[in-house]
């Protein structure tokens, strides 16, 4: 399925990239009325609107086709190599006024759990059942045991690492920070992105405050 970027006035249009599976409804600030989802994921058995890897949407997705891209705990899932690759593909298929909003594990937080409670110490409980340390680091070990090895995690990330190859990725600003459940949460503008209007669109969410961005430019 190709879809054609939309003209200016109506919804405003996200990509959910790696959806997995329509099993709640999308996460804040896409959760409002004006928003319209567009789901892609590697996987067919998740139904998603568009099957294609993350690392190359060219033959689905037009440039400049998305207001944002979401990315809930799904880089982790790609070889480190393929992030850059990703990251390239959300800024292409994003307006000049969109950004990006990525959430994965912040093996920072974890390490520091790790240290003090061991590997097998529950960090929350999911819809999927208690998740581990353990899990956080290498991936879902009930999904892969039964036989889900998409699910299992071949690279992961610190603040830094995420905000530096967001950068390499061509974002012209970024800002990366913690979240409240061993999560982390990467902001990446575009060049018109509307600084005000994002981080009051944020406000509702674990990025909230965060929008205070690091440029490729300014040497932070």
């Amino acid at each position: 399925m190709t879809f054609a970027a939309p003209a200016r006035g109506g919804a405003r249009r996200f990509l959910n990239a790696g959806s997995g599976f329509r099993t709640r409804a999308p996460t804040a600030p896409f959760d409002a009325t004006d928003w319209m989802e567009t789901t892609v994921d590697v996987d067919p058995a998740t139904e998603p609107d568009v099957v294609c890897s993350l690392v190359d949407m060219r033959a689905a997705l037009p440039d400049g086709s998305f207001d944002a891209v979401l990315s809930s705990h799904s880089l982790e899932h790609l070889y480190g190599f393929e992030v850059v690759e990703a990251l390239r593909e959300f800024r292409r298929v994003l307006r000049p006024d969109g950004f990006a909003l990525v959430t994965c594990p912040d093996l920072d937080a974890v390490a520091a759990a790790v240290s003090r409670h061991g590997l097998g110490h529950v960090a929350y409980v999911a819809p999927a059942g208690p998740i581990t340390l353990h899990d956080m680091i290498f991936g879902h070990s009930r999904s892969i045991q039964d036989g889900v090895t998409a699910m299992a995690h071949r690279t992961g990330f610190t603040a830094r690492s995420l905000g530096e190859v967001a950068l390499e990725a061509g974002f012209p600003e970024v800002a990366v920070g913690p979240g409240n459940a061993y999560d982390l949460w990467g902001v990446f503008g575009m060049p018109e992105t509307d600084h005000a209007g994002l981080a009051a669109l944020l406000a509702r969410t674990s990025a909230a405050g965060l929008w205070a961005p690091t440029t490729a430019g300014d040497g932070r």
